[in-house]
């Protein structure tokens, strides 16, 4: 019979603790964009898979980061209480220490550093310039002297990186070029993307009132914000179907494909309440992917 030794159970509990840190489930926001910005460069070029690889670790590390951040900024703010709605927050619930989460957070973003060197290196100095912005937008969301969550730009700072950034990005690194189909696309993405930080905001009114950070839920109001995340989720079908229509009919199938979940989100943002749109945010999270990865594949297949 094996016995578990105190050690190994209290580094079970630190992974456990790590793991509800990064928010494993807010990755899908990262990842897709890398996905769609890289399948459309196969249309024209074929695919560096140091550079897809390396997009991606740095997507993924500036968004953990991003997480970690959050995490230990909103702690030391008092944004964070024992009060909230949301899923536990490592800090605040006393589960990892400030000096680990600095380490945590200084290790994470070492490695989108170095990533990020090598794909500056590769893509010239306007990717260098998008990655030092994607760096101060880790800490300028949560902290310093005008942290953006607290001023009603989170749902447009999503837009900005994890649409425009991440997908524009991607795509340009592979083919050194812009194009008006990849900003439709992005916009797209980044819509979906916004409306995941607005459901987490919506969740969280009645807390972030009370210590004076004010979100763009905040200042709408429950109502209005419901009504903005059905305009957000609609404004990424309509236009992610204008611009495909001028490249491929078959392109269409993912606007019919994506009808039915983005309805289902829609109308689960009208009535949800509390705790139960944390189960919202994480199917926001799906569809956004779902999105990403669909079109991606779509425009492998048929172009």
């Amino acid at each position: 019979m094996l016995i578990k030794s105190p050690l190994t159970s209290q580094f079970k509990s630190q992974l456990k603790y790590w793991w509800l840190a990064i928010r494993p489930s807010t990755l899908l926001a990262s990842i897709g964009p890398i996905l769609l910005g890289t399948a459309l460069a196969t249309r024209d070029v074929d695919i560096n898979m140091g550079i897809f690889f390396s997009a991606l670790v740095c997507a993924m590390s500036l968004q953990i980061a991003v997480n970690l951040a959050n995490d230990l900024f909103d702690s030391l703010s008092g944004v964070d209480s024992k009060q909230r709605v949301g899923p536990v927050r490592v800090v605040q619930a006393g589960l990892i220490s400030l000096s680990a989460i600095k380490l945590g957070l200084a290790l994470i973003c070492t490695v989108a550093m170095l990533s990020g060197l090598y794909l500056a290196v590769e893509g010239g100095w306007w990717i260098l310039a998008l990655g030092v912005l994607s760096f101060l937008g880790v800490f300028a969301y949560s902290a310093g002297p005008f942290p953006l969550a607290s001023n009603a730009l989170g749902e447009v700072t999503v837009l900005i990186f994890f649409g425009w950034v991440s997908v524009l990005g991607s795509y340009y690194l592979q083919t050194g070029t812009l194009s008006f189909l990849a900003f439709g696309l992005a916009t797209s993405a980044g819509l979906y993307s916004s409306a995941i930080m607005l459901v987490n905001n919506i969740r969280d009114i009645a807390t972030d009132q009370a210590v004076k950070k004010y979100t763009l839920a905040v200042i709408l109001g429950e109502h209005k914000a419901r009504i903005l995340l059905a305009m957000l989720i609609t404004a990424a079908l309509i236009i992610h179907a204008i611009f495909v229509i001028q490249v491929s009919s078959m392109l269409w199938l993912t606007t019919i494909l994506l009808v039915a979940p983005s309805y289902y989100v829609i109308k689960k943002g009208f009535t949800l309440q509390g705790s139960a749109l944390n189960s919202l945010l994480a199917n926001v999270a799906k569809v956004g992917f779902l999105y990403c990865f669909s079109v991606a594949l779509s425009l492998i297949i048929f172009l």
